[in-house]
């Protein structure tokens, strides 16, 4: 007997653990984070033992858009019809809200099947820098949160308060820099630990030139290689990740079910794949 249900902390956590097998390499510290922006929006299949099996996130982040990630099925309980089950439970969560997803790209079929349409795709880069404290970079102020959260929405187009508030004040493993001028935030970047080295998202600057300083300076505390997740669209960012070097790893496609015309912000790397 199988039960569909909505997802304690705890087995976020565990979802995020599976994540991590599957080489999605998230943070070590995403869970509660992820939790806040909904916590009615994470779920998971149990078995008779009331064990998980499989996961899904389907995220409200306002009345008209959700996003959906962390979709994994034990390995051990594929091909039984249990993540299918699973998925049309947590899709109902939604509503009539437009939904988003980052699939891989061979699994486009599958989501067709659900009305998810193409809208681009969003590119790992990955690579080693040498990070140097920069003198125009500041550690994130309480008092930004708001102009910050906007910035993020004008690239993103979606507002995601409850996410970010949490994500963007950060924990010991997560931090947020600012760079300002002449007073003004111009860009800003958080980047988090991770099973293997870091990730820096979100990312919004005006510019590559600010790009370039706050990815410098943020790596300047972490060892291991530093990953971005770019959309297709963030022309300069990803011109930027070349410069440095850093290779793609691996590309996902950006999906919606229902309308929603995303900016093309040139300069904007994603805060996760799972909660977009």
């Amino acid at each position: 007997m199988i039960d569909y249900r909505t997802a304690s902390l705890s087995e976020v956590s565990v979802a995020l653990s599976w994540a991590a097998d599957e080489g999605w390499n998230p943070g070590v510290d995403d869970a509660e984070a992820f939790y806040a922006a909904d916590p009615q929006g994470f779920f998971v299949a149990v078995d008779q033992n009331a064990e998980p099996i499989a996961s899904i996130s389907v995220v409200n982040h306002t009345p008209d858009f959700a996003f959906l990630g962390l979709y994994i099925v034990r390995p051990d309980f594929r091909g039984r019809g249990i993540g299918l089950g699973l998925w049309a439970h947590a899709l109902r969560h939604a509503r009539s809200r437009t939904i988003g997803l980052d699939g891989v790209e061979a699994q486009q079929d599958n989501y067709r099947a659900s009305g998810f349409t193409y809208a681009g795709g969003t590119t790992r880069f990955t690579g080693q820098i040498s990070g140097q404290p920069q003198p125009v970079i500041e550690t994130f102020d309480p008092a930004d949160i708001t102009a910050l959260v906007q910035m993020e929405a004008a690239a993103s187009g979606v507002s995601k308060p409850e996410y970010l508030h949490p994500w963007l004040t950060g924990t010991s493993n997560r931090t947020t820099f600012v760079m300002r001028d002449q007073g003004a935030v111009v860009g800003f970047c958080t980047i988090r630990a991770c099973q293997t080295g870091a990730k820096i998202g979100p990312l919004v600057a005006e510019n590559a030139a600010v790009a370039r300083k706050l990815v410098v300076h943020a790596s300047a505390g972490f060892a291991g290689p530093i990953s971005m997740d770019v959309p297709d669209t963030s022309i300069e960012l990803q011109e930027l990740c070349r410069t440095l070097g850093w290779q793609p790893s691996f590309k996902t496609a950006r999906m919606y079910r229902g309308g929603f015309d995303a900016p093309k912000h040139t300069c904007f790397a994603v805060s996760s794949l799972e909660l977009g």
